[in-house]
């Protein structure tokens, strides 16, 4: 079967978690909130992620899992799902980037890009 290829939207908003952080212990914690938007015609389900994580000093860690937030959400064309997780990171600026593995409901795979955004203690960056 001979789908279109599905049309999955990434948006992600980030925020500092001042209150579980420790800069003096090299402690910062980040909460971001993504939106996965289908604007395809063909109904996908995620079923697993990957994550690339990288702080200031270059370090790098991969993160990957089934699903997001213990769960494997199905899409409709038009339809969303939001999430919102977190993470810990040695500097007060990092990025993240990745990857949704997902099959539409004829089961074709595919991944949907998660587009690099910026991780960012206030008045970190000028």
């Amino acid at each position: 079967m001979n789908e279109q290829p599905p049309n999955i939207i990434v948006d992600v908003q980030t925020s500092y978690l001042a209150d579980q952080s420790v800069p003096d212990l090299n402690r910062y914690v980040f909460a971001y909130t993504v939106t996965i938007r289908n604007q395809g015609a063909v109904p996908a389900k995620l079923l697993s992620r990957h994550w690339i994580i990288t702080d200031a000093r270059g370090r790098t860690q991969e993160v990957r899992g089934m699903g997001v937030v213990g769960e494997q959400p199905h899409i409709k064309p038009g339809e969303g799902f939001q999430y919102t997780s977190g993470t810990v990171l040695e500097t007060p600026v990092g990025s993240m980037e990745g990857t949704y593995q997902m099959i539409t409901d004829g089961g074709d795979a595919f991944d949907a890009t998660i587009p690099a955004f910026t991780l960012s203690t206030p008045r970190s960056l000028h």
